[in-house]
């Protein structure tokens, strides 16, 4: 994993943690927060990322109210929630 992967990591962990996983966030915020202006770059990298840890269990990824599986193409705009604890 890049440095950029590892940091858009932390990235979504932090942001959908803090929400917990009752609300969401846009993938553009851990863009965001780690590519300033240059945010638009990363949004392919952050899907890849959230992609990886919701295979890993780590955060649930939504469209349309509906859990997307990380094995399936994902089409839209997605958000991701920090999954449920048990």
């Amino acid at each position: 994993m890049s440095a950029v992967e590892q940091r858009l990591e932390q990235a979504i962990l932090d942001l959908a943690g803090a929400r917990g996983p009752a609300r969401s966030i846009c993938p553009s915020e851990a863009a965001r927060a780690v590519g300033d202006d240059d945010w638009r770059d990363l949004m392919e990298p952050t899907r890849t990322v959230a992609r990886e840890l919701a295979a890993q269990g780590r955060v649930v990824v939504t469209s349309g109210g509906k859990v997307l599986s990380p094995n399936d193409e994902w089409h839209g705009p997605v958000r991701i929630s920090a999954a449920p604890t048990e």
